[in-house]
């Protein structure tokens, strides 16, 4: 379940919603006059969520490649990359 505070709470309980947010590593949704207006987290949390968002990226990148066969024998590649240095 989201855990959701409205930004008079952010105001008032900053320290606490930041302990929240470093113990649990989750985001803090903050709501404006009753409707959602921020999503509140840690840097570590969100640097590991970029950094998924990265991989994830990565992946499909390499995912569409194989779907085009834009892909080579390994052999062949280890073969290319020694014969490059």
């Amino acid at each position: 379940m989201p855990t959701i505070k409205s930004s008079a709470e952010l105001r008032n309980n900053y320290n606490e919603i930041s302990k929240f947010c470093h113990n649990y590593s989750e985001p803090v949704f903050i709501t404006k006059n009753g409707k959602g207006d921020l999503a509140v987290m840690s840097i570590e949390a969100y640097e590991e969520m970029n950094s998924r968002f990265e991989l994830y990226g990565l992946i499909k990148e390499g995912m569409d490649d194989i779907a085009n066969s834009n892909t080579r024998i390994f052999s062949e590649a280890i073969s290319s990359i020694r014969s490059k240095r």
